[in-house]
Parts: C-alpha cells; structure tokens; sequence
C-alpha cells in the first residue's frame, strides 16, 4: 500500500474549474426537503452550506461503477478501495452567495494520506475548494473537503466504539425522522448516485450495513438549519464538522446545540435514536 500511496501523492496539486447559476429552484425544493415554506427571490443570500445544491457531478452514465459513484480516475486520485466516505469538512464564510449570481468552484487536492486502520489500509484525501460569485476576485466561500477510502466491509467487522456527545445539556434539540424519501429527495438535489443513500438491497447485502445510510451532507445541514432557525440574525463565519458514526434511515435522529458563554461559539451535534453521537461540529459566529 506505500507505493500506492506514493502514487496517489502525485495527485497533490491537481486543480479544477466548475461554474453554475445559483437559480432558484434548487433552492425552494431543498426548503420543501427541511419542510421549510419554498421562497427563493432574486438575490436571496443561500443559507451556509447550501452552495451544496450547485456544481454537481456531471459524468456520463458509462463513467459510473457499481456503487453509483463516478468510477475512479479523474480530478481525484484512482484509490482502489472500494468504500468512499465523507469524513468532514471545515468551511470560511468571508461574504454571502445570492440566488442568481453567476458561481465558479475551483478545486484543488491539498493532501493525500495513507493509513492503517482497524479494519486495513485507509486513504484520506483533502480537497480545498473556493467558491466565488459574479468574477469576484476573492472567494466567498473557502471549504476544505476530507474524504476517506477504505476496504470492503467483511463479515465479522466491527464498528468503532460508540460515544456520547461531551458538550452537556443542549439548549436547542429537534428530531428529523431520516426515511428513505427524505434520502433519496436529497440525493436527487445534490445528484448524489451513491447507492448506500437509496439502494437498499445494496447497503446491507454488498455493503453489510443494517440499513440506508443517511448522508454526512444532509446531517451537517441540518445542523446548520437547526442554528439558523433558532438565531435567525446569526452570521455564520466559519463550520466545521467531523462524521462520528453512521446513521441509518427509519429511526429518529436528533440535531443538537449549545451557545458557548463567549457568545461567539456554538457547539452543535447529532445524535441516534440510542443517543450515540454521530456528527460532531462546532460554528462560529461574526
């Protein structure tokens, strides 16, 4: 596996352009989605992490595998592993994006590490991303992007200890019952033809989990919507989150937070239907 990981460190440095339109549409079907009322005027400034609803994948149906992700190759390095996970991702919020400004990504690989796990090798890459509007010089938005490889569950495998959230008593709770239509309305959002989100009959027989896995993304958002609805002036400057543990679709899921005393930070986290953490982040505000 070090050679291989030699080689995907060639990967470092590789960069790519996307633009898009930040219409409206994704936006009032994703607050439809959070049963929110859908409203998306001109200039409207997307709530943090919706600028998820943009840039989407566009490979061609030949150019996906068998786990409905885009076959290896490409802007991201061709890591044999067959397990791709969001593991995290940390976010600089510096100015707001608006419904129908004209948007560019550009990407690039910051990092690519190999690992020994409990379970066998692991391989995280880290891609940065900046995000601007309108040929702004500067980005609005800078997100760095951690992603995990791994081996193919096998029989027997055991899952990572579980934890319980450390950040006491939450001020603020609210409970999502994460079904599989809720799942496949966000996969259908964000063009995410991950089959573990919908494929139920392919998460737990080829992949052994117990049932569909909710998506990082969607948890994090909902972390974030939870901060929004309950300080609504709040101006986000920077999120970040780190998936804990796995949830899966049919029991409920409760979205967390907590103001800290210095009246800049809020600790915010996700929990299962056992109250085992699964998502922990923490939000800073301007």
């Amino acid at each position: 596996m070090s050679d291989g990981a030699q080689d995907w460190r060639a990967w470092i440095g590789r960069s790519e352009k996307v633009e898009d339109v930040a219409y409206p549409t994704p936006v009032m079907a994703l607050q439809a989605t959070l049963d929110r009322e859908p409203s998306a005027p001109q200039d409207m400034p997307l709530p943090p992490l919706w600028h998820w609803l943009y840039f989407l994948p566009r490979h061609r149906q030949s150019e996906i595998g068998p786990d409905g992700h885009a076959r290896r190759g490409g802007f991201l390095p061709p890591v044999p592993l067959p397990r791709r996970m969001w593991a995290g991702g940390q976010f600089d919020f510096r100015s707001p994006l608006r419904v129908g400004d004209r948007v560019e990504r550009r990407s690039f690989i910051e990092d690519v590490t190999s690992k020994s796990g409990r379970t066998g090798p692991l391989v995280f890459v880290r891609v940065r991303h900046e995000v601007r509007a309108n040929d702004a010089a500067q980005p609005a938005l800078v997100e760095h992007h951690d992603i995990v490889y791994r081996e193919a569950r096998k029989p027997g495998d055991a899952e990572p200890p579980p934890q319980k959230a450390t950040h006491g008593a939450p001020t603020w709770r609210r409970e999502w019952l994460p079904d599989d239509v809720l799942l496949f309305r966000y996969s259908a959002l964000t063009f995410n033809g991950h089959r573990i989100h919908y494929d139920r009959r392919y998460v737990t027989e080829v992949e052994g989990y117990p049932g569909l896995i909710v998506h990082g993304p969607l948890i994090a958002t909902l972390l974030v919507d939870l901060l929004g609805r309950e300080m609504p002036q709040a101006q986000l400057a920077t999120f970040a989150f780190r998936a804990v543990r796995p949830t899966f679709d049919g029991k409920p899921l409760s979205v967390n937070g907590r103001p800290e005393a210095d009246g800049r930070t809020v600790r915010l986290w996700a929990e299962d239907h056992e109250g085992w953490l699964t998502m922990d982040a923490t939000a800073t505000l301007c």
